[in-house]
């Protein structure tokens, strides 16, 4: 098997960033992750964090970056991931008053041109998925395969969420297929398997996590990326669950 590297989501640890965000990267790295993938940069100039990872030997895995924050300046962005070392920029999230279908088609094309902005930059953009994606539009097709049947897979990757896709009644291994070579990176969640459907640690609730790791090396990912967007443990004590499960099924990692 491939050793694919694993990061955390530092949404997952908001709190504690805003707190210390030094701190929380070294815990990060303590706890035996390979890098991180950024939701901002706890007020820091991204030379300073750079300088962190460096210090800490993490890597930069991706960015999550607000559509605003890309439509605004995206050559900034960029620069940003220069700097960090970052191959990736991920489109994490749409307002709900940026979901109709017109509003797909307008994202469709700024997603086509700032992916082409960022290849041109040795960047790669990825679309991060939720569940209201799975809802169809007028021609039948999800708006999650809009978007990347309509922008050219050279400018668009994915970055496929397979909480939220379960969630929505989708296989995460059937869509990890289906765009395989073009899924660097994949959120690793776990879901809770009362009505609730809440998130939980790897191992801890119904989604197949071996099925999805099981095909990482035939589907190219690069990343895997942990996520636990809310928690009734301490975030630190949630990722350090989902990372030891990990452990026990990519034996690499504890090497």
């Amino acid at each position: 098997m491939r050793t694919i590297p694993v990061a955390v989501q530092m949404y997952t640890l908001r709190d504690e960033s805003a707190q210390d965000f030094a701190g929380t990267l070294k815990k990060v790295a303590d706890l035996g992750f390979d890098g991180v993938e950024f939701a901002g940069y706890g007020g820091l100039e991204v030379k300073e964090v750079r300088a962190l990872l460096d210090e800490y030997g993490l890597k930069a895995a991706s960015s999550h970056v607000s559509l605003d924050a890309l439509e605004s300046d995206l050559a900034a962005v960029i620069e940003d991931q220069k700097i960090l070392g970052s191959n990736y920029i991920v489109c994490p999230f749409l307002m709900p008053d940026r979901r109709s279908e017109k509003d797909y088609k307008e994202l469709i094309s700024f997603l086509e041109k700032a992916g082409e902005e960022c290849r041109k930059e040795g960047i790669t953009l990825c679309y991060h998925n939720h569940d209201f994606e799975l809802e169809r539009l007028s021609d039948g097709r999800t708006a999650l395969e809009s978007i990347f049947e309509d922008v050219s897979s050279e400018n668009l990757e994915t970055e496929l969420d397979i909480y939220w896709l379960t969630k929505a009644g989708e296989n995460p291994v059937e869509w990890i297929k289906k765009y395989q070579n073009r899924t660097p990176l994949v959120h690793l969640k776990d879901m809770t398997t009362d009505e609730e459907k809440f998130f939980a640690e790897l191992g801890t609730g119904g989604v197949d996590i071996e099925a999805v790791l099981n095909i990482g090396e035939e589907a190219n990912v690069k990343w895997w990326v942990v996520e636990q967007d809310a928690s009734r443990k301490t975030p630190f004590e949630s990722i350090e669950i989902s990372i030891n499960y990990l452990k026990e099924k990519l034996p690499y990692l504890s090497k």
